[in-house]
């Protein structure tokens, strides 16, 4: 089983909107066998709540499902638990490298990493911007990218 973190500052409006946006992906490719997905903050603030509510407006407007979902602080075991970490900006992969120096195999990248030409290299925190549409577009756009990437190097 191929684990994916997905990770931003409070874990309600990105790494939440990918979580559940990757899932969805893995659910229709018929991989969820084969990939497990989560999501984390940096940050505690928000640790126990549901993602924030504009990305749940925008999941429940594309009929993907957030069920379940509770924010979270990431803990030094998921460089032990999981394959991928994925960050949404660069703030996120500093403080991600700070709370463990990478000694693991785990790999960690931007998720922006896997998109050729981006729009832009890190994904805005749209609880600060408000901007939960564009979000959403890097977002998307991100996580087809890292499933291909994924389906490749990991030949499932």
């Amino acid at each position: 089983m191929i684990k994916v973190l997905f990770i931003c500052l409070g874990n309600i409006c990105r790494s939440p909107m990918a979580e559940a946006i990757f899932r969805d992906l893995v659910e229709k490719d018929k991989l969820s066998d084969k990939l497990m997905v989560d999501s984390a903050g940096i940050g505690h603030w928000h640790s126990g709540e549901p993602p924030h509510a504009g990305t749940r407006t925008m999941l429940d407007k594309l009929d993907i499902s957030y069920k379940d979902m509770k924010a979270r602080q990431v803990h030094t075991n998921d460089w032990q638990d999981f394959d991928y970490i994925i960050a949404m900006d660069d703030q996120n992969i500093s403080d991600l490298r700070e709370i463990n120096d990478g000694t693991s195999g785990v790999k960690i990248a931007k998720l922006m990493d896997f998109v050729e030409d981006p729009d832009d290299v890190n994904v805005p925190d749209p609880y600060f911007t408000g901007n939960f549409d564009y979000t959403y577009e890097l977002v998307s756009k991100g996580c087809k990218e890292l499933l291909a990437y994924i389906k490749k190097v990991e030949n499932i």
